[in-house]
C-alpha cells in the first residue's frame, strides 16, 4: 500500500537524514520499495526544508508526493509551509515546542527537549522518527534500527539508538491512547 510521507523542519534538524532512514528503512530492511526527494532553501542552516518519501510494496509509479499520509512538522515554518492543506486522514506528528499554531488534535512530542535529556539536542530527528514509527507502524521498529546503525556516525549510534527508543515508546503510548 503506497505510503507517503513529508518531514519538515528547518536546515540543522537532520530532516534530510532522517528522510534517507525511512527510505532505507523501507528499501533495505523492510522489503518495500521507498522514492526520497528532499528540499531545502538557499539558507542551508536555518531555511525551510523537506524531506519526502514515497513507501510502497510494489513499484513506484510516480515520484513525487500527491496527499501525505504522514506529515512530520519539527518547525513552526515548516507548519506554515507544509501543513496548511491536509487530507483528514492524514497523520500529522508535530514537535511540540517548536511549533506553536497547530490544531490540538494534532499529536505532539517534545522531540528536541527528549533530545537534550539524553545529552544531544541534535538526535531530535532521531526521537521524531522514533515516534513516527510508533504511532503509525508503517515501517518496522527493527528495519528502523538496523537503518539508523547504518546511517549515523559508528560514535553516535548508541545514542541514536536510545534517542529512537525514546520516541518510538511515546509513539506506542500515542497510539494506544487513540485506539
Amino acid at each position: 500500500m503506497r505510503q507517503e510521507i513529508r518531514l519538515g523542519g528547518f536546515g540543522g534538524q537532520g530532516i534530510i537524514l532522517a528522510g534517507y532512514i525511512v527510505g532505507k528503512a523501507a528499501a533495505l530492511y523492510d522489503g518495500k520499495e521507498a522514492i526520497l526527494t528532499q528540499s531545502y532553501g538557499p539558507e542551508a542552516r536555518g531555511g525551510a526544508c523537506s524531506a519526502e518519501v514515497v513507501v510502497d510494496d510494489k513499484p513506484i509509479d510516480y515520484p513525487m508526493l500527491t496527499s501525505p499520509s504522514v506529515l512530520v512538522l519539527m518547525s513552526q515554518e515548516a507548519r506554515q509551509k507544509y501543513g496548511t492543506e491536509i487530507e483528514p486522514s492524514a497523520n500529522v506528528l508535530i514537535e511540540s515546542d517548536l511549533v506553536e499554531e497547530a490544531p490540538e488534535e494534532w499529536p505532539r512530542i517534545p522531540a528536541t527537549r527528549l533530545a537534550e535529556e539524553l545529552g544531544a539536542r541534535i538526535s531530535a530527528n532521531i526521537v521524531m522518527l522514533g515516534f513516527m514509527t510508533g504511532a503509525t507502524r508503517i515501517l518496522s521498529r527493527e528495519a528502523m534500527e538496523e537503518a539508523i546503525s547504518t546511517s549515523v556516525p559508528a560514535r553516535t549510534v548508541e545514542l541514536n539508538l536510545r534517542a529512537f527508543a525514546v520516541g518510538y515508546e511515546n509513539g506506542v503510548q500515542h497510539s494506544e491512547v487513540t485506539a
